[in-house]
């Protein structure tokens, strides 16, 4: 999609990455611009507030509702109460790319992000995803890093060469996994099937979580099989980015072998 730039006065000149102002958001939104998310000031009502609301449900950009001090904190312009986040990524249908994925007599093999906010890490994954073969990387509305320039240049641009597939549920998307028949396996420190004794031959999806957090309890139980990664030294465990690396690699090994 052709990207349009628009003329900012000096009151709403933003940060690479963001569009500040009601104005200049509704514009962006109305023009198709790739938009990973809108933030709007819990309390913001008034000129432009209720088009926003509709131009980001009509283009399925999520909107979340924070204080000003957060608004603040992210540009030092007259934001009134909006702040819009551009995207560098066009988003999928989950339906669509598994569709896709099985029309091209592909196996799939996709990764599924809980919580994780580093973009750094974002783009490492992506940058292993392709380097696999993984076909899709399905990410939440909300509580996951902005896939902005920053992610892009961080993945080697492998943003752009694979399908991210953004969903408002995790848990509903790991429904529409399995009516595919495509299992899902969460990794866990302390579970008993070590990483090369599970099956990637068959469909299936690998739910990374945040390294602090984890994967949400809900998503652990939904999940078809629990795998560990051997360590040999004694230390706490791999940054998400190493670890879902070396998941694809015995992957995509378990698959060339086969």
């Amino acid at each position: 999609m052709e990207r349009k730039e628009f003329k900012k006065s000096p009151l709403y000149q933003s940060k690479k990455n963001i569009i500040a102002g009601r104005n200049p958001v509704i514009e962006a939104l109305r023009a198709g611009q790739l938009i990973d998310k809108v933030l709007l000031f819990t309390n913001a009502t008034g000129e432009g507030i209720f088009e926003i609301r509709n131009l980001a449900k009509e283009k399925n950009v999520p909107v979340q509702h924070v204080p000003n001090e957060k608004l603040n904190s992210l540009t030092n312009v007259q934001h009134q109460g909006v702040v819009a986040f551009k995207s560098s990524v066009v988003y999928q249908d989950l339906q669509q790319v598994v569709d896709w994925v099985n029309e091209k007599g592909e196996t799939p093999l996709f990764v599924m992000l809980d919580g994780v906010t580093d973009v750094r890490n974002i783009g490492g994954i992506a940058r292993s995803a392709v380097c696999c073969g993984a076909q899709a990387i399905i990410i939440p509305d909300k509580g996951v890093g902005a896939l902005n320039e920053e992610a892009v240049k961080s993945s080697a641009g492998a943003l752009e060469l694979i399908q991210v597939c953004r969903v408002n549920s995790l848990l509903k998307a790991i429904d529409t996994l399995h009516l595919n028949g495509i299992k899902v396996f969460t990794s866990e420190a302390q579970a008993p099937k070590k990483l090369f004794e599970l099956s990637f031959t068959e469909p299936c999806c690998i739910i990374m979580g945040d390294e602090g957090k984890g994967i949400q309890t809900y998503m652990n139980k939904a999940a078809d099989d629990h795998f560990s990664i051997p360590m040999k030294g004694a230390f706490d465990s791999f940054n998400v980015s190493v670890a879902t690396g070396i998941i694809l690699y015995e992957a995509m090994k378990q698959r060339i072998i086969s």
